[in-house]
């Protein structure tokens, strides 16, 4: 297919040898350069349809509002710096080139920069991780696990350098000061953060030992904290060994790395002094339990003493006293004769410990190690003379059949005068006189070497006549 270029209608009898005739790639290429040439990158401001991605990488969509659309590319190298995912429905902002695909002549805009219209990218990827890990079930109650009462040893993902850290280590010195810590240093803001922390929880779950891990830095914007709203992070929290507890940022601030922990504590400080209880704290709980349990027990024996000293329980406490006495004596027979039982285990263990010393030195050790030496000879010189009568039992048979099998054999047979008669032409075995006739070329066969021989005359002879 060709079209004309003209600028103006040729006048009347002008030759059309003046008219510029273009190819259809040549125009596809001529209206492209116009596009680009004369149209800067614009904002174009629409809804995603019709999505696709590609194994390239490279992602093609419409947009579109109430009454156009056009067709939309971007390519790999934009889409893998994109803070959100694309869906259809979405309304966005991109920023491109218009262009002319010139293959299918189609009109589109390839997308140097596309953001959420109306939300900002970054809240809008926290909002759709959030939504498609909460399908998942990863900020199910029931799957999250309890913190240790008083665990042995802490790990804490963060920065070695923040003030996170200074202010945990701080709290936990303050509350328990033997509580063993690990540290496992992260960057945690910047684009190499999430594989920082994703590695310091697999290092400190491989470490073994540790009760529970912290995963922790100070306050900071959005842009500051996204790395604890990234998938890996989320995902490394759910498969961690240990519970985890999560204390990003302030109060106010609100993580993915927060909904999948096992426990959201709201600042670094708070984190440190939900992991462990004081130290104070627990030694006047058991304080408590001490005194409660000494004035339970003084109530209880002012409460017999006073059953003791009614008359009314003269007797049963006679009866309870000489059960009491009995019970005391049995415990006494009882510790003797167990004391009698290990006397005799004792004693018979060390003799038996002093035969098996006896029968374990060197001397003794020798003279078995000579027996049992003695006893292998003797068992390998039976071993090879009975291999050795089995040898010659087998060597007999064979010989036997070789025998047997020479005394069969057609060479024998020939030794003895006889001969094998074979026709030339067929190479059959001549056992009748009446298969071969006059004329006929054969091969006889002898002990020693062969004959070939004319037939001059065939005599044929019954079985009965023989020679």
């Amino acid at each position: 297919m060709r079209t004309l270029f003209e600028g103006t209608p040729p006048a009347a009898g002008t030759p059309r040898d003046d008219r510029r005739i273009l190819t259809v790639s040549e125009l596809n290429a001529l209206v492209r350069g116009i596009l680009e040439d004369s149209l800067p990158a614009v904002w174009v401001e629409g809804e995603i349809s019709n999505l696709r991605r590609y194994p390239s990488g490279h992602t093609y969509f419409t947009l579109k509002d109430a009454g156009a659309q056009i067709s939309a590319v971007l390519f790999r190298g934009q889409a893998g710096g994109l803070r959100f995912r694309p869906e259809d429905g979405l309304k966005v902002l991109a920023r491109g080139r218009v262009s002319l695909y010139e293959s299918r002549g189609s009109y589109q805009i390839v997308v140097e920069a596309l953001e959420p219209a109306g939300l900002g990218a970054l809240q809008l990827a926290f909002e759709q991780l959030k939504a498609r890990l909460l399908a998942e079930g990863l900020f199910e109650a029931s799957r999250k696990r309890p913190i240790p009462e008083l665990p042995r040893r802490v790990g804490i993902v963060t920065s070695p350098s923040g003030a996170a850290i200074r202010d945990i280590l701080r709290v936990l010195a303050r509350r328990f000061v033997n509580l063993e810590v690990v540290i496992a240093p992260a960057r945690v803001q910047g684009a190499e953060a999430a594989g920082e922390i994703v590695a310091g929880i697999r290092t400190l779950n491989r470490l073994g030992g540790v009760d529970v891990i912290l995963v922790t830095r100070g306050g900071g914007s959005i842009e500051d904290l996204w790395p604890f709203n990234e998938e890996i992070v989320a995902r490394a929290i759910a498969s961690s060994v240990a519970p985890v507890i999560s204390a990003v940022g302030h109060e106010i601030d609100v993580t993915i790395a927060d909904l999948v922990a096992d426990l959201r504590a709201p600042t670094p400080s708070a984190a440190a002094e939900m992991v462990v209880r004081s130290k104070q704290e627990i030694r006047d709980r058991i304080e408590a339990l001490r005194a409660r349990l000494l004035a339970a027990s003084r109530l209880r024996l002012a409460g017999l003493r006073s059953r003791l000293a009614d008359p009314r329980a003269a007797a049963p406490a006679a009866a309870v006293r000489a059960r009491l006495r009995d019970a005391m004596l049995r415990v006494d027979e009882l510790t003797g004769r167990l004391r009698l039982r290990l006397d005799r285990l004792t004693t018979g263990g060390r003799h038996h410990l002093e035969i098996l010393a006896q029968r374990m030195t060197p001397r003794r050790l020798a003279e078995r190690l000579l027996r049992r030496r003695a006893s292998s000879e003797g068992l390998d010189r039976l071993l090879r003379a009975a291999a050795e009568a089995r040898l010659r039992r087998e060597r007999q048979r064979v010989a036997a059949y070789g025998l047997r099998l020479q005394a069969l054999s057609p060479l024998a047979v020939l030794s003895r005068g006889y001969a094998i008669c074979r026709l030339e032409a067929t190479g059959a075995i001549l056992k009748d006189a009446a298969e071969a006739r006059p004329g006929d070329a054969v091969e006889v066969r002898l002990h020693r070497g062969r004959l070939g021989c004319e037939v001059k005359e065939a005599d044929h002879v019954t079985r009965e006549e023989g020679f």
